[in-house]
């Protein structure tokens, strides 16, 4: 029965995608959007400031990259940011976790899918949506930095989502940080690429900070996060008129 519903939300976004349909039907979708949008509005509102770490779903608890994101996940969470993923497993699991277990709040954008994708048990709070571009906009609006840990197609997307958001000016000029240099040699390369040939400028790059230690992580996002733009622990709580926790 689960399986059915995920197949048909992930049919009511495929469908909309696949071209012009009947004026009520597509009314009818933004309704849908709409609706989730509000939802998730209502409750992101009192997280205080974010950082988002991506990652693949992937990883086992055994693996290098699986610990040092639940590393990252911790030492990150002491700067009083709430830790923000994509709600799954692996790097997911793993950011959520280290945040969790360290007295931080950690909080998930869960995509709804028939397999890989089931909120992590290192979750304070979750949403739940069935579209992508709603998952990546609340991945963005809510969060005052990246860390992009190994990944997938889905986490270069996010990368490279968040770099055009910044190098347009959508989006203020928080810090981009790409955790391993080795696993992202080649796409290092391939922006060196894009500068020698003037697809991008030169000064693209330092909208990007490259390390393989967990400290310059931290020690970037309290100089150019914390400090830069004056950030506090949101200490505001839901009105009564919200319901239980603002939930």
């Amino acid at each position: 029965m689960e399986n059915k519903i995920n197949y048909q939300l992930r049919k009511s976004e495929s469908h909309f995608l696949e071209g012009p349909k009947s004026r009520i039907k597509e009314l009818l979708f933004t309704f849908k959007v709409q609706y989730n949008f509000i939802n998730a509005f209502r409750k992101m509102h009192f997280l205080g400031p974010c950082i988002t770490v991506f990652g693949s779903a992937r990883f086992t608890p055994e693996s290098k990259h699986y610990k040092n994101a639940e590393l990252i996940g911790a030492k990150v969470s002491e700067l009083g940011f709430t830790i923000m993923t994509g709600g799954s497993s692996g790097i997911m699991e793993a950011a959520n976790k280290g945040a969790y277990y360290a007295d931080g709040r950690s909080v998930g954008i869960n995509i709804i899918l028939p397999k890989e994708q089931k909120p992590n048990e290192y979750l304070h709070k979750w949403i739940d949506t069935p579209y992508f571009f709603i998952r990546k906009v609340l991945l963005t609006k809510y969060s005052y930095g990246f860390v992009i840990m190994p990944g997938g197609v889905g986490t270069l997307d996010e990368l490279f989502e968040a770099l055009t958001l910044i190098q347009t000016g959508i989006i203020h000029d928080f810090p981009i940080i790409i955790f391993d240099s080795q696993y992202h040699k080649s796409i290092i390369k391939h922006l060196d690429l894009m500068v020698k040939e003037e697809t991008i400028s030169p000064e693209d790059l330092d909208l990007i900070f490259i390390t393989d230690s967990v400290e310059e992580v931290v020690e970037r996002l309290r100089t150019h996060a914390l400090q830069k733009f004056k950030l506090e622990k949101n200490s505001s709580r839901p009105k009564w008129w919200f319901g239980k926790n603002g939930k």
